[in-house]
């Protein structure tokens, strides 16, 4: 499933997508993660058939918890 980028070309071909709860559907950067999978697939929701990025598991994990904890500067 990945390649040795870590990337998908056409998150599509994968199933299980959704959308954070907090995602209220008004705003325009939002991500979706597909459950089921070794790696933890993410891509931009506003482009369905475009390239997902793979995570571990241990690092999708460490990326929500820094971002929880407010350990991440994001849109700077």
């Amino acid at each position: 499933m990945a390649s040795s980028e870590r990337t998908i070309s056409n998150s599509s071909d994968l199933t299980g997508w959704y959308k954070s709860s907090y995602s209220d559907g008004s705003q325009s950067e939002c991500l979706e993660v597909a459950r089921g999978h070794a790696d933890v697939p993410v891509r931009d929701s506003k482009t369905v058939t475009g390239p997902a990025v793979l995570f571990s598991l241990n690092g999708w994990t460490s990326f929500v918890t820094a971002v929880k904890k407010g350990q991440l500067l994001l849109g700077q």
